[in-house]
């Protein structure tokens, strides 16, 4: 065989193989995934408190940089216009921790006293959750779980 075939056979090898790698190396970036989301709602009983859990996984390629969640009536302004990540800029972060090789387990807990309780509406009401992962990628789930009041 000549040597400009072989270099030459070489060289689309290197290429092909990079080429590769580089996709296999981009599969594998994907945004920050909730799944397996749950909320348990607890209402205020007597002198007693109530309380909101909301429970996810999050798949991420990258870290998992936050957590942010919002509970919201169905019957809101946000049913009608939606809801938007600038709108979950004041929402409040869930505490998350590693649960596996991409995984983390976020929990958000909140109380609910008599006032909060008697102040808000009854009926369905949805938990939107935004994840960030630490390279800037989002997602916003809007109607992650849902609970009635």
């Amino acid at each position: 065989m000549s040597r400009r075939i072989v270099l030459s056979a070489a060289a689309g090898v290197v290429v092909l193989g990079g080429a590769g790698a580089f996709a296999l190396a981009h599969a594998g970036d994907r945004p920050p995934a909730p799944a397996h989301s749950t909320a348990r709602y607890t209402a205020p009983d007597g002198d007693r408190d109530g309380s909101l859990t909301f429970t996810t996984d999050v798949t991420a390629s990258f870290d998992v940089k936050s957590v942010k969640v919002l509970a919201w009536p169905a019957n809101s302004s946000f049913a009608k216009k939606g809801l938007t990540a600038k709108d979950m800029a004041a929402a409040e972060p869930a505490v998350c921790k590693p649960s596996g090789r991409d995984t983390e387990r976020c929990t958000y807990k909140v109380t609910v006293t008599r006032a909060d309780a008697d102040g808000s509406p009854r009926g369905l009401w949805h938990v939107a959750v935004l994840t960030t992962a630490k390279d800037g990628d989002t997602t916003l789930d809007t109607k992650a779980a849902d609970f009635t009041r």
